[in-house]
């Protein structure tokens, strides 16, 4: 997957050569002109597109008109540009976005207060051009501290939203300051909700995300280790490491699924405990051993969970049953009771050879 930051080194250099070998040929003034190459943090600025002559965008009901969006374009200040971009994006106005692409590369040149590239980056992304943000944001240099953090989710999210996964790692890196279990309470923004809510993701779970993409599994089986929340969360990572780490000796696996089912029994998640146990047969099977342990305890807690849910539902259907209903309901919900489905999983389980 090409990326801004992490291109082929001979195509670049090509490019670059090309243009110092047209500039020689070209009179003096005129390659001082046409032949500036502005590096700002290590990208190479590109021309904004030109649109072609003519309105910006058909008369369609409800977007701005021609004249109020010129008007803007030249007057307008960074979030009446930002709301003109969620409404182009929203119409379809392609070659609206180009001109206010355009108009935010250069409304605010550096230096500009921290808050201001912020908003600045952030317009850029509502346009869809995360590498215009990159550029934006590689002006300025952020202090340590809370100031240096915001700067990187905000370079995340443009690295994120323009497929550069590598330059995604490095940053998550960045805010991790060398540990992975430090992005787990990190809720990184991915979209603004219709309701006006933003919709957040573990920063942990985006990290694994973007190293799977580069195909470094056993980086993103290692970060998943990493985690600390207990209940659902640890046993669905403790599920993916072990998938993402074939080489681990069997014991080691077996020994993370068997701490992901007890999570899984904390948290009350049984569909999340039925898969892990399927996934411990066919891994035990898979290294030729026999899974009779799994097998059982499988068939037990599906057979209890199924059996439990079953009587539930038929007895809330029938008023002088409330009683019993509210019983299998308590029974659903408390499954560490004496006989509860976590008995089936939190016995001792004996220890698979390596």
């Amino acid at each position: 997957m090409p990326s801004l930051l992490y291109t082929p080194v001979v195509p670049r250099c090509l490019a670059v050569l090309l243009a110092l070998a047209a500039a020689l040929l070209a009179p003096p003034a005129r390659a001082q002109e046409l032949f500036i190459l502005r590096v700002v943090g290590g990208f190479f600025e590109p021309k904004a597109p030109v649109p072609e002559p003519g309105p910006s965008a058909p008369a369609v009901p409800g977007s701005m008109p021609e004249a109020q969006f010129q008007e803007l374009l030249v007057k307008g200040e960074l979030p009446a540009l930002n709301l003109a971009c969620l409404e182009a994006d929203g119409f379809g106005f392609t070659k609206r976005m180009q001109l206010l692409q355009a108009r935010l590369l250069t409304i605010a040149p550096a230096p500009q207060p921290f808050q201001t590239v912020l908003v600045n980056a952030n317009a850029l992304l509502s346009c869809r051009a995360p590498d215009g943000a990159l550029i934006v944001l590689n002006r300025f240099s952020p202090r340590p501290g809370v100031e240096r953090d915001q700067w990187l989710v905000q370079r995340w999210r443009a690295a994120q939203a323009g497929l550069h996964h590598a330059l995604a790692v490095e940053t998550l890196e960045e805010l991790a300051q060398g540990n992975p279990a430090n992005l787990e309470t990190l809720a990184l923004p991915l979209k603004l909700r219709d309701d006006g809510t933003i919709a957040t993701r573990s920063g942990l779970d985006v990290y694994v995300d973007h190293l799977l993409v580069l195909g470094r599994r056993r980086d993103a089986a290692t970060a998943l280790l990493a985690g600390q929340m207990p209940g659902q969360p640890m046993a669905e990572r403790l599920k993916q490491a072990v998938a993402l780490f074939p080489e681990l000796p069997l014991q080691e696996r077996d020994q993370l699924l068997e701490r992901a089912l007890d999570q899984a029994a904390v948290a009350e998640a049984w569909g999340l405990a039925i898969e892990l146990l399927e996934q411990q047969r066919v891994l035990l099977e898979a290294e030729g051993e026999v899974a009779s342990r799994p097998r059982e305890r499988l068939e037990r807690l599906s057979r209890r969970v199924d059996d439990a849910y079953s009587a539930w539902r038929l007895a809330r259907q029938d008023p002088q049953q409330s009683e019993r209903a509210a019983q299998l309901q308590q029974q659903l919900r408390s499954p560490r009771a004496p006989g509860g489905h976590a008995t089936v999983l939190l016995a001792a389980p004996p220890t698979a050879k390596p």
